[in-house]
């Protein structure tokens, strides 16, 4: 859908995804590295644990579907050269600090006047102004900062974060987003703009239903309570955290007593109870198509709770997801790794790609398209560049570069 368009991607990991994503759609995504290859590289894990610039499944899994060329833009070679590729694309995406691209001659009002439709977007941790805009920020940084640390781990000791740094991610997504809206928007209006991509504005939106709507709808700050991190008002006006994961025979589950999802749970559930010889009554007590948040008391939802768990741990998961589907039980699934990989809703649909690496030799398996089109393909095609891989196809057949031109500018350290 995006195939009349051409991206120059400058970005580091922070903004990988942001690329990605518009190649994803179609779009022509030039990944620009350093020299000798993107510091990236280096992030494992590694395809069989072969610690290799050119083996990075990090590199492989956020740079897909772009082509990749190495530039210095630090040099005045390599920025004439930018300059020259800028006149022929639509969007620049970066992720370095805010100012770092006008600091060496690059920045949008420079490039604006190369090419009056170019589309600068930027991914950065506080935006392109404000008093943070300088701040240094690490994923962990900007998870604490967006409100989405505060709420993980046990009341009795710091709070925790997630092993893997995705916070980065969201901010580059939201970048993709405001991305093809200038492009859009460019047609109405004749000209680029600049897009701007704060990850921790975006981080406020990810979290607002656990950590903001508790304090807009009741005024409570919701506090760490381990795997109980859904919190109901007591009849008493104290709170009662409930768990979201249940654990049963091979894994956990998610489930909620919300109101919403109860009224429509509690009849299969009371069943469901019954078969197993499980004590229905304390479900029964209630009329589940009412609202019953203020009326518990703590010994109430101890019994409800407390039933659903057992049924829950006597079963497997696969079990529960066909009970829950005939007896209407609002339920999820908690998948591991594997299970995703066999899932069999991603297999009809044929999500799972296997994209060809013949460097390595093999097929490597990627997730495929998130989104379908009727009237468009949407999804990845090929494998992330090697270094400089199409420095020969951009510079000499798209510049007019010759090959001994590009010898030289190898030499002089501007590609």
């Amino acid at each position: 859908m995006l195939e009349c368009y051409r991206i120059l991607d400058l970005t580091d990991e922070k903004g990988f995804l942001c690329g990605k994503v518009l190649g994803d759609l179609g779009a022509e995504v030039i990944k620009i590295e350093p020299p000798g290859g993107d510091p990236a590289r280096n992030i494992g894990p590694f395809y069989q644990d072969i610690p290799d610039p050119e083996k990075s499944l990090y590199w492989f899994a956020f740079n897909a579907n772009k082509k990749g060329i190495t530039l210095n833009i630090e040099t005045d070679d390599g920025r004439d050269i930018f300059k020259r590729l800028v006149k022929t694309a639509d969007v620049v995406i970066e992720s370095f600090a805010p100012g770092r691209l006008d600091g060496i001659g690059l920045g949008y009002q420079t490039l604006s006047q190369i090419n009056p439709g170019i589309v600068l977007t930027s991914v950065s941790a506080f935006g392109q102004e404000g008093p943070y805009r300088d701040y240094k920020a690490p994923d962990i940084v900007l998870r604490a900062m967006g409100g989405l640390v505060h709420t993980v781990g046990d009341p009795d000791r710091p709070p925790l974060t997630s092993s893997f740094p995705h916070t980065y991610l969201i901010g580059a997504m939201n970048a993709a987003v405001g991305t093809v809206i200038a492009l859009y928007q460019r047609a109405l209006i004749g000209h680029g703009q600049r897009v701007d991509a704060p990850t921790q504005m975006g981080l406020a939106f990810v979290g607002n239903v656990e950590q903001q709507l508790p304090w807009i709808l009741q005024h409570i700050i919701p506090q760490r309570q381990g795997r109980k991190r859904f919190p109901v008002q007591l009849k008493d006006g104290s709170l009662y955290y409930q768990p979201m994961l249940y654990p049963c025979r091979d894994g956990d589950v998610v489930f909620t007593t919300a109101a919403a999802a109860m009224a429509a749970s509690a009849p299969g559930l009371i069943e469901c109870l019954k078969a197993d010889g499980i004590d229905s009554a304390p479900l029964e007590r209630w009329d589940w198509k009412q609202i019953n948040e203020g009326k518990w008391t703590k010994e109430d939802l101890d019994g409800i709770l407390g039933a659903i768990g057992k049924y829950f741990s006597g079963h497997t998961k696969a079990e529960l997801l066909q009970i829950s589907l005939e007896k209407g039980i609002h339920l999820g699934v908690c998948l591991t790794a594997e299970e995703v990989l066999n899932f069999p809703q991603y297999r009809e649909r044929n999500f799972w790609v296997k994209v060809e690496h013949p460097e390595l030799g093999t097929y490597l398996t990627y997730p495929g398209s998130y989104v379908k089109f009727s009237e468009a393909e949407c999804g990845i095609k090929r494998r992330a560049p090697l270094i400089g891989e199409h420095n020969f196809e951009i510079y000499c057949q798209g510049l007019g570069f010759s090959q001994k031109e590009l010898v030289d500018l190898k030499q002089y350290g501007a590609i």
